[in-house]
This record gives structure tokens, C-alpha cells and sequence, in this order.
């Protein structure tokens, strides 16, 4: 089940981050959201070539009034085709990269390929915690997801938890 903003708008985060495909129009997960919330400003932005969401790519927009965040990024992901576990470490280390860059220390994100489940939440989970493993201060971060995802998720970690427990 895709996000509900209504839901969103009651975290308190200074920033909302997702991604968009190149090749997928109109938007889906949390930047349709946003486009729709923000009166088809994405779609605007998309349609005169001013972002495309080609990979590396990345959109900085006021989140207020219509939306409870300060800015909204939406990074591009490439095209939905190629996306990979490589271009996922890509946009995510972008992500905390820019995230860090604004000074924005709680984002509320969806994590790119999560919008169409693209990518396993566990191994999304797993790669968002190296990647920012290797940053100094990461910042605090709530993923959107759906509720069975944040089961799998959470079933995950503790797992992981366990092995770990289990070594030592």
C-alpha cells in the first residue's frame, strides 16, 4: 500500500526526501504524492526539462505550506529498467550526502526502488545502514513504508541483531 501524505504530515522532519524514475510517468509512490499535494509542481519541472530524474540528479522544492516538511528533494533515479544494487548504494549515498549538505538532521524518506518494490526492504534496510556507517553523523531518518515492509524490516534487524549476539 503507497503512502498517505495525510500520515506524513504529522512527523516532525525538517526534510522529505524520495526518488523518481526517468522512464515513469506520472510519478509514483511518495514523489506522486508530492506532485499532486504541491498542485503538479513536479510535473511542471518534469514537462519543461528543467529535472528529469536521470540518475545523479536531484530537485530542491519548498515543502510549505501545502506540505508539514521545510523542502522536499526528489532525486533521480536513472530509468526503472537498469536499476540495480549499484545505483541504489548510488542515489542513497547522494541522498545522505545532500541531506547532510542542507544540515537537515531528521528526513523523512523513501528509499529508491521502494516505491516499486523494486528492491527487497531488508536489503534496502541493509544498504541504507552501510552506507551510513560511513558517514559521520547520518542524521536521523524515518523510511516510508508500507506496514508489511516495516514488518519485514523489523524482522530483519532483530535477526541481525541475533547473529550478531550469537558471535560475540
Amino acid at each position: 500500500m503507497p503512502p498517505k501524505l495525510g500520515e506524513l504530515d504529522g512527523l516532525d522532519a525538517e526534510v522529505l526526501a524520495c526518488s523518481l524514475w526517468e522512464d515513469v510517468r506520472p510519478c509514483v509512490g511518495l514523489a506522486g504524492l508530492c506532485d499532486w499535494r504541491l498542485g503538479g509542481r513536479v510535473s511542471r519541472r518534469l514537462r519543461d526539462g528543467f529535472f528529469a530524474g536521470a540518475a545523479g540528479e536531484v530537485l530542491l522544492l519548498p515543502g510549505r505550506p501545502r506540505l508539514s516538511f521545510d523542502r522536499i528533494l526528489l532525486f533521480g533515479a536513472g530509468a526503472s529498467g537498469g536499476f540495480d544494487e549499484g545505483r541504489f548504494r548510488q542515489v542513497v549515498e547522494h541522498m545522505l550526502a545532500v541531506i547532510a549538505g542542507l544540515c537537515a538532521s531528521v528526513a523523512v524518506v523513501e528509499l529508491p526502488g521502494r516505491q516499486s518494490d523494486t528492491i527487497a526492504p531488508e536489503r534496502a534496510a541493509d544498504m541504507l545502514l552501510e552506507a551510513a556507517a560511513r558517514r559521520a553523523e547520518p542524521g536521523i531518518w524515518t523510511l516510508v513504508e508500507s506496514a508489511p515492509a516495516r514488518r519485514r524490516i523489523t524482522e530483519h534487524m532483530i535477526e541481525q541483531r541475533r547473529r550478531v549476539r550469537r558471535s560475540l
